[in-house]
């Protein structure tokens, strides 16, 4: 499961599809409609908040919103109820780590797309994130040839 920190404009339309699969799965996995993945490092940011439910249906609706500017069609009404306001800190050393490990995957898998974004140094966060100062998030778990 990833559950970008970057701005879903920076998918290609495989990464875009499975990012709302994963965020439709937590979303599962937050209401207990799930057995599995109920401890996955992924949702931690997710479970520490007030309303673990109403932030991914927010982090869902930014994603929704950036498959429409795609003309994709993805089902609005399996979004949970969100409310505004809600926002989750992010580093921007988080950020610098997703940024390469999606343009790595970019490189191979969606060439044009990595050629419109490999001069960014550094992206936007999904809207639900303000970002902050700092390393790698404790959740993250990098694998040793990445950390």
């Amino acid at each position: 499961m990833r559950l970008w920190s970057l701005h879903p404009r920076y998918l290609d339309c495989r990464g875009l599809v499975a990012l709302w699969r994963e965020a439709l799965l937590a979303q599962a996995v937050l209401r207990g409609e799930t057995r599995g993945y109920r401890r996955h490092p992924q949702l931690e940011r997710f479970q520490e908040q007030t309303s673990p439910r109403a932030a991914i249906a927010g982090y869902l609706r930014a994603v929704h919103e950036e498959s429409l500017s795609r003309g994709y069609a993805f089902d609005q009404s399996k979004i949970g109820p969100s409310r505004g306001g809600i926002r989750i800190t992010v580093t921007d050393g988080q950020l610098e780590y997703e940024w390469r490990h999606l343009l790595g995957k970019l490189r191979f898998r969606s060439p044009s797309v990595y050629s419109k974004w490999r001069g960014i140094r550094m992206p936007d966060p999904h809207p639900l994130f303000r970002v902050r100062p700092g390393v790698i998030e404790d959740w993250e778990r990098p694998r040793k040839s990445e950390g």
